[in-house]
């Protein structure tokens, strides 16, 4: 009976994957220079073209970079799949693919000890991923039908710093932003930046990328008088993202800010 129990509820959880997969369209993005980006949408329910939406960008981990994968799914976009967060939060979301040759963030990584130590220096150019992101942004802001002073960003580790840096280089195009276990230059912050709210969340136990980074981050936009949300969470590693956007107070947060 106990096998029988296992395989059925693998069954039922492989089909409730399955069944949220549906709801997200797989698309491809061609940016200025003729490098194509693939990513995920999800529209509302009901999507009505006359009506004006909230638009999430969103942006996965390192270990999902490539050309399809769908394991950066099953993170922070399940939150936006949730029956309950559609009907009460109907909104677009995107998730772009990462390029496997680039990154999110303009960071050197060094990888040979963890947690990883990370070089972040927003002097570097902006990378391709983060480049093709923005403008995959900007092109559904124009092509879809979405409220220009609600578009947010989130993203978790690579994501997480990604998250801070989109918000450096393009301050007038996010109303607020939640980055989960990221880091970011804290040197370059200017007072302009931190007029975007922040909800920032880590795990104090990261051994991938260290609480320092966050709660840095966090200090540092206090300094600056920003509108700023920390939460650390005891014991909990690298994968702080599963309680992150699980936080019943996260969309409704997000989506009450506004340009």
């Amino acid at each position: 009976m106990r096998i029988v129990s296992c395989c059925l509820g693998l069954l039922f959880s492989l089909s409730l994957s399955a069944q949220d997969f549906t709801l997200l369209t797989k698309e491809v993005f061609t940016g200025k220079k003729g490098e194509v980006i693939p990513y995920r949408m999800l529209l509302p329910e009901n999507y009505d073209p006359n009506t004006k939406y909230p638009l999430v960008l969103f942006l996965h981990g390192a270990g999902e970079r490539g050309d399809d994968n769908e394991k950066q799914l099953v993170h922070g976009v399940k939150a936006f799949l949730k029956a309950e967060n559609r009907a009460n939060f109907p909104c677009i979301v995107i998730a772009p693919q990462c390029p496997a040759d680039s990154y999110w963030a303009s960071a050197k990584f060094e990888r040979t000890k963890y947690p990883i130590d990370f070089d972040f220096n927003y002097d570097y150019p902006i990378t391709k991923g983060l480049d093709l992101a923005i403008q995959l942004t900007r092109s559904i802001i124009k092509t879809k039908s979405v409220d220009k002073k609600r578009v947010y960003i989130t993203g978790l580790s690579m994501g997480g710093m990604g998250t801070f840096e989109a918000v450096y280089r393009k301050p007038r195009l996010f109303a607020a932003a939640a980055a989960v276990c990221g880091g970011a230059d804290v040197d370059a912050y200017k007072k302009k930046h931190a007029k975007i709210p922040f909800w920032i969340f880590h795990g104090d136990v990261d051994g991938v990328v260290e609480v320092k980074n966050s709660r840095t981050m966090n200090e540092k936009l206090k300094s600056l008088g920003a509108d700023v949300k920390y939460t650390e969470y005891v014991g909990i590693n690298h994968n702080s993202w599963e309680k992150a956007y699980e936080e019943a107070e996260l969309l409704p947060w997000l989506f009450a800010k506004k340009r």
